[in-house]
């Protein structure tokens, strides 16, 4: 298990904006190594649980790829985003 100071100190976000593309809002969160991006997604889970609205993201290697965007509403991007943005941002 990684350690919630590990969290933090490997943590390194990528000076870059949400960008609405295709109906939804795309980010890239950068991190120094793999480690980081995984315990940057491990540290977000429950808060993204607790809103139920989940995104869709991949890792590769120290890159966590993130695409926002309301299923139920025609794949489109809502309020639920955005919050989910700001939460993914503030972590």
């Amino acid at each position: 298990m990684i350690k919630p100071k590990l969290v933090l100190s490997c943590y390194k976000l990528m000076d870059n904006k949400w960008i609405e593309e295709k109906n939804s809002l795309n980010k890239t969160f950068v991190f120094p190594d793999f480690l980081g991006a995984i315990a940057w997604m491990q540290k977000a889970a429950k808060p993204i649980d607790a809103l139920d609205h989940h995104p869709e993201w991949t890792n590769v290697y120290n890159k966590v790829i993130v695409k926002l965007c309301t299923h139920d509403a025609q794949n489109t991007i809502t309020e639920k985003d955005r919050t989910l943005a700001n939460l993914l941002d503030s972590i």
